[in-house]
């Protein structure tokens, strides 16, 4: 198994399992589609009248096997690149997606993953086998960060492929307007998914601890480079990254997103943890 496979199911196995539920309710044994087999798929569930009629193989899926579909939308756009005194902001998301997609393996939900930077660059689709996870964590271990953000433009043209409702696990720094990124949190929401955004910010972005002069570099378009003086900018800088925050947890709210910030210096294990005890607490709370 690769490092980042290692990694996951250690992180998940300190876990309490069982904890996870599905927000969307049906019969257990419901038949809901067809979908192109996969090697290490059951055999048993190839509809073979389906083969006969195209010559190609066909998985049927039934509701138990997809209590919950899943699709982890991964950034792996240049700004990911950052790293100060941790991860850099794409390793340690790329672990986290990792560990959820194990995790709602293990859970038997069907689990898929988009990596984009301006646009979709790896999509596969949702599935609860272990051959599923493989290639997730295959895909994630080849990714390298790349061209400039286009958050709001991928999800657009991402939307329509994803046909049923699901929950979209936006994995992100969010650097991108947030306007558009309203415009397009509003379509998913419109479409009936849950939505999910767990921003990845580096201590060094929301502290701006520099004091002597700094040469910054622009990770993803001009790859530009400056030399200043960080006193001189921390102030202005502070008030609009802290706007830039507070109107992105705004709108999450307004639309019903469940909005998460989690610091590179966090612990993986405490932010799956302490996020998987609250969604358990929120699913369990009676409805009126």
């Amino acid at each position: 198994m690769g490092r980042l496979e290692l990694v996951a199911r250690q992180l998940v196995e300190g876990l309490m399992m069982g904890r996870h539920r599905s927000p969307f309710k049906g019969s257990s044994v419901e038949f809901v589609e067809h979908r192109e087999y996969y090697p290490g798929d059951e055999i048993r569930h190839i509809d073979w009248r389906a083969y006969g009629k195209t010559g190609r193989y066909y998985v049927k899926e039934f509701e138990d096997e997809t209590n919950l579909r899943a699709h982890l939308l991964v950034d792996a756009s240049g700004s990911m690149k950052y790293a100060g005194r941790t991860l850099s902001k794409f390793e340690y998301a790329r672990a986290l997606a990792a560990s959820l997609a194990w995790l709602l393996t293990t859970q038997r939900d069907s689990v898929g993953l988009i990596t984009f930077d301006s646009k979709v660059r790896e999509q596969l689709r949702p599935s609860s086998s272990r051959e599923s996870l493989r290639r997730i964590i295959h895909v994630l271990e080849g990714t390298t960060p790349g061209a400039d953000t286009g958050l709001a433009a991928v999800l657009d043209s991402a939307l329509p492929t994803i046909q049923r409702r699901s929950l979209l696990i936006l994995i992100s720094d969010c650097f991108d307007s947030p306007e558009a990124l309203e415009r397009t949190l509003q379509r998913c929401r419109h479409a009936r998914h849950e939505v999910v955004v767990l921003r990845i910010v580096a201590p060094e972005e929301v502290e701006f601890p520099f004091s002597k002069p700094t040469q910054f570099r622009d990770l993803e378009i001009s790859d530009n480079r400056l030399l200043v003086d960080p006193a001189r900018l921390r102030q202005e800088y502070l008030r609009q990254y802290h706007d830039f925050a507070t109107r992105l947890e705004q709108i999450c709210g307004n639309l019903g997103v469940d909005y998460r910030v989690h610091r590179t210096s966090d612990s993986l294990q405490s932010v799956l943890g302490l996020w998987l005890a609250e969604r358990m607490s929120v699913r369990s709370r009676p409805q009126h």
